[in-house]
């Protein structure tokens, strides 16, 4: 067992660990950030003092995902050179600048506006201080924006050609950018957010609930939470959707790895629900499948 735990599977697994642990924070504190920002303008709008005490509420929740997430995502960065150092020499040239951006442009205007939002209520303008969540909260969406154009070029590359040293170098930055699965991961990730917000915030709102019927914040924020997500869950269906059929189209060898399937299926390949990889023979042994629907989710063709 311990020959098998190579340097590669280790750094596999510390990396898996870490982005893992990551995503957490930036998936909820994305949603969060609009969420304020909704809040304190309904709050300027109405001057209903339920939306100013929610506000204050979920701001300091914020605060601490969005320093977890920060302090992680470091982590992980580092990781890119510690524990992928030929990938990060090879790939450099292309995601460097990517990730320089995201920082660049995304993460200082969130730092920046971060502190009057947290600390400047009562000290500034309204009108400054709305801004300032405005302006943090379209940070997260650019931040993901950055991130997720990387992500997205790792899988479907372009925009590139390979120098004499097999590097890639960027030929196209429109075309690394906006690479052929980046706006559906992108959509895919924004409403993934949202729906992570609408589900904490509801459950929040929830348990209020729970300990006292006549919370107006609790009936305020669960009622938000419900709504929202009776509008992003449909829409996150039809975004995920979109994304697989993009990605049997880029990538049909990872949906196959995905659905388990180790030989393609000409007359409809079966929807997995359980089974166990067998390398050495090829197969997933003590497999259950549903017939056909695999090829119905992915080519909308039994």
């Amino acid at each position: 067992m311990l020959e098998a735990l190579d340097a590669v599977l280790l750094a596999r697994i510390q990396f898996a660990f870490t982005v893992s642990f990551h995503i957490i924070f930036p998936a909820f504190s994305i949603g969060l950030a609009s969420y304020l920002m909704v809040l304190e303008g309904l709050w300027l709008k109405t001057d209903n003092p339920v939306y100013l005490r929610l506000f204050k509420y979920w701001r300091k929740i914020f605060a601490v995902a969005f320093g977890m997430g920060v302090v992680s995502g470091i982590v992980m960065s580092y990781q890119f050179g510690t524990n992928w150092s030929v990938f990060s020499d090879k790939a450099g040239p292309v995601i460097g600048p990517l990730m320089a951006y995201e920082v660049l442009t995304a993460f200082f205007l969130e730092a920046g506006f971060l502190g009057v939002m947290l600390f400047g209520m009562g000290r500034v303008s309204k009108k400054l201080h709305f801004l300032a969540t405005i302006m943090v909260a379209f940070g997260t969406l650019l931040s993901a924006t950055w991130i997720l154009s990387v992500n997205s070029w790792m899988q479907t590359p372009a925009g590139f050609s390979i120098n004499e040293v097999g590097q890639f170098v960027p030929e196209n930055w429109w075309a690394i950018v906006f690479n052929p699965s980046f706006p559906y991961r992108l959509v895919h990730m924004v409403l993934a957010a949202y729906l992570t917000t609408s589900l904490v915030v509801g459950a929040v709102g929830a348990l209020h609930l729970l300990r006292n019927k006549t919370n107006l914040e609790a009936r305020k924020m669960f009622s938000m939470a419900m709504w929202m997500l009776a509008i992003v869950a449909p829409l996150q269906v039809v975004a995920g959707d979109f994304h697989g059929v993009n990605t049997y189209e880029h990538q049909p060898v990872k949906v196959m790895a995905m659905e388990g399937h180790y030989e393609s299926h000409p007359e409809g390949a079966p929807l997995y629900l359980f089974g166990i990889p067998n390398e050495e023979e090829q197969r997933l042994d003590y497999a259950v499948g549903i017939p056909k629907l695999s090829s119905l989710i992915i080519k909308h063709d039994l």
